[in-house]
């Protein structure tokens, strides 16, 4: 990756430990729908929105109350004509003390404007972690999607 996405960043009031407490509470504030680990170094996870998208994450940086990164393994779209956009890039989230407050910034690198789902991911990111995220950490309560109900056709 060359470094180049796209980054937002916000400030709390909460410590450190609780903001990335948050962070990899990843259930409280992206989506009710992810299955596997998001708390441990080497961890895997899938994220899931409806038929829309789909990815694998790997956890492949963890550093306690300061860093986490993870790297899209697979990815794919419905809104696009390239599936697979998101693969290989990285996404981080970085937590410092600064003064009383706690700075939290967000970067998706590989995330550029040269992909076709730019717009639409950027948006979401915004949503997701200046809304969702800073709302978990603030209120205790984000705003992850849903998961979805189960049919009862589906029931034995």
């Amino acid at each position: 990756m060359s470094g180049l996405g796209w980054s937002t960043a916000f400030v709390v009031d909460n410590p450190p430990a609780q903001a990335f407490a948050a962070i990899i509470d990843v259930r409280g504030w992206w989506s009710e729908e992810i299955e596997g680990p998001t708390d441990m170094l080497g961890g895997e996870f899938t994220y899931h929105y409806q038929d829309v998208h789909r990815c694998t994450m790997r956890v492949v940086e963890l550093v306690p109350s300061e860093r986490v990164v993870w790297l899209c393994l697979d990815n794919s779209f419905s809104f696009n004509q390239d599936k697979t956009e998101w693969i290989g890039t990285r996404v981080t989230f970085s937590v410092s003390r600064e003064g009383d407050t706690t700075h939290v910034a967000f970067t998706h690198e590989g995330l550029v404007p040269e992909y076709e789902c730019f717009a639409e991911c950027s948006t979401a990111w915004a949503g997701y972690i200046s809304g969702s995220l800073k709302s978990l950490m603030t209120t205790g309560t984000g705003r992850p999607n849903k998961a979805e109900a189960k049919t009862a056709a589906l029931a034995p």
